[in-house]
C-alpha cells in the first residue's frame, strides 16, 4: 500500500515520468550494462535489447505498476496489480533472478531518472518512487521465493536431447531426460522453461519456449521456430543455434517450469483455445492434457497459420482434439487451405461459443487482439480471456 503523501506526489509526476519514461529506461540499460556487461552477455535478451522490446516491457510496467496504485481500484477491477505482477514473477524464477539484483536495478534506474528529469527530481519526488519500486520489487522478491521453493531450489539443471523431430521447414521439436535421472516436477499445461545455452561467441544466453508435451510424460519436449529476423528485427540467435547444433545427445541446461497461462479447474467449464504459428505449442499441452483428463465440456479449438505445411504440431493438435467428445475444430490458413479449413485470417463472427466460456490466447499480439475483441464481442468475460505473449509482455504493459 503507498503512503498517502507519496500516492499524492506520484500521482502529480506520472504525466512528467510517464512521458519520459522511455528516454529514462534507454538510460537505465546503457548505464547498467555499462557496469555489469555480464548482464547482457549472460542474462538479458541480447534480440530484444537490440530491437529495443525490452526497454518498452519495463517502461510500460513500471508506468502500469504505479498508475494502478495511485487509481481506484473499482474503475480497473481485471487490472489488478498483483496479476501483473505474477507475469512478470514467472519470467523471473524462469531466468533465476536473485533478490540481491533488485539492488543493482535500483541503482541505474534511479540514476537515469534524475538524469532525465533533473531539478524536477526533488527529494520528495525520488522518496515517492522509490517507495514505488520497492513496493514492485518486494511483491516480486516474494513471489519469486514462493516459486523457487515451489520448484526445489535449483535454478539449471542438464538434460540431454533424446529426440529431434523437424515438424515444419522452421520448427523443430527437442524431447529431453535430465542427466542426472532423477524424478523432475511435473509441470501445467501452458508452462513454459527457461534453455540456456553457450553460443559460439561464449554467452550464455537464456530463452523461454513452451512445454509442447503432455504433463507427467518422461520425455519432457519444446517446439522451437528458427527466427529467421528482418529489416526490423535481428536473427534469433539461440532459436538458430538450437536448430543448426543440438542434435540427439546434445546437452542443455533447463530451468523447472514456469508460467502462469495454465489452465485452472476446467470440469464442466466450456473452453476456447486459441493460437497461430508457432503460439500452437502451449495450446497442444493443454489438449494433451484434456483429452487425458477426459474432459466433457465443449472445447472450441481455433488455429490459424500460414499454410498447412507450416501448421506446427498439426497432426497432435487435431489427434487430441479428436479424443475429447464435444469438440470442434476452426482452422485458417492463408494460402492453401484443405476442404475442411478457411482461407484468410481467423474471424470468429461465425463460430458458436458456449456460455460460460473460458478462452486462453496464444500468438501474435494482433491475432490476439482480435480474438479477444470477438470474444468480448460474443458475451465471454474479459477477465475469463487469459493470453500469453511471447517475449517482452507489452501487450499487458500497455494495458
Amino acid at each position: 500500500m503507498l503512503s498517502e503523501q507519496s500516492a499524492a506526489t506520484v500521482r502529480a509526476t506520472l504525466p512528467a515520468v510517464g512521458a519520459a519514461i522511455g528516454e529514462i529506461t534507454e538510460r537505465f540499460y546503457a548505464g547498467l550494462f555499462a557496469a555489469h556487461p555480464d548482464l547482457l552477455r549472460d542474462l538479458f535478451n541480447r534480440g530484444n535489447q537490440a530491437a529495443g522490446t525490452q526497454r518498452q516491457a519495463l517502461a510500460g510496467s513500471i508506468a502500469a505498476f504505479a498508475t494502478r496504485l495511485v487509481q481506484p481500484a473499482q474503475d480497473r477491477p481485471q487490472d489488478r496489480p498483483d496479476a501483473m505482477l505474477t507475469r512478470i514473477a514467472h519470467k523471473h524464477a524462469s531466468l533465476g533472478i536473485a533478490p540481491e539484483q533488485y539492488e543493482v536495478v535500483h541503482e541505474h534506474l534511479f540514476a537515469a531518472i534524475a538524469d532525465v528529469l533533473g531539478e524536477a527530481v526533488t527529494p520528495e519526488v525520488a522518496a515517492a518512487w522509490d517507495e514505488v519500486y520497492w513496493l514492485m520489487a518486494n511483491a516480486l522478491i516474494a513471489i519469486e521465493r514462493r516459486l523457487y521453493e515451489e520448484g526445489g531450489g535449483d535454478a539449471w539443471r542438464e538434460w540431454e536431447v533424446v529426440e529431434r523431430v523437424r515438424e515444419t521447414e522452421d520448427v523443430v521439436t527437442f524431447g529431453m531426460r535430465p542427466v542426472d535421472g532423477a524424478p523432475v516436477r511435473d509441470f501445467r499445461a501452458g508452462q513454459y522453461v527457461s534453455v540456456r545455452t553457450q553460443l559460439p561467441d561464449g554467452a550464455r544466453q537464456i530463452r523461454q519456449y513452451s512445454l509442447s508435451g503432455a504433463p507427467g510424460a518422461d520425455v519432457r519436449r519444446i517446439s522451437v521456430k528458427r527466427v529467421a529476423g528482418g529489416a526490423t528485427t535481428p536473427e534469433g540467435e539461440v532459436s538458430n543455434h538450437l536448430h543448426a547444433r543440438v542434435r540427439e545427445g546434445s546437452l542443455l541446461e533447463l530451468s523447472e517450469p514456469y508460467g502462469d497461462l495454465v489452465l485452472a479447474d476446467a470440469v464442466g467449464t466450456p473452453l476456447l483455445l486459441a493460437s497461430a504459428g508457432i503460439g500452437v505449442t502451449p495450446i497442444v499441452a493443454m489438449l494433451a492434457h484434456l483429452s487425458a483428463t477426459g474432459h466433457d465440456a465443449p472445447v472450441t479449438v481455433v488455429h490459424a497459420d500460414r499454410s498447412p505445411a507450416d501448421h506446427a504440431l498439426r497432426t497432435d493438435h487435431e489427434a487430441y482434439a479428436a479424443k475429447l467428445p464435444d469438440a470442434s475444430v476452426h482452422l485458417w490458413y492463408e494460402r492453401e487451405a484443405p476442404a475442411h479449413a478457411r482461407t484468410g485470417l481467423a474471424d470468429l463472427t461465425d463460430v458458436p461459443v458456449a456460455p460460460g466460456t473460458r478462452a486462453y490466447l496464444c500468438g501474435p499480439l494482433p491475432f490476439m487482439r482480435a480474438v479477444r475483441a470477438q470474444l468480448i464481442e460474443k458475451g465471454v468475460a474479459p477477465a475469463d480471456v487469459h493470453y500469453e505473449v511471447f517475449g517482452p509482455d507489452l501487450w499487458l504493459a500497455r494495458a
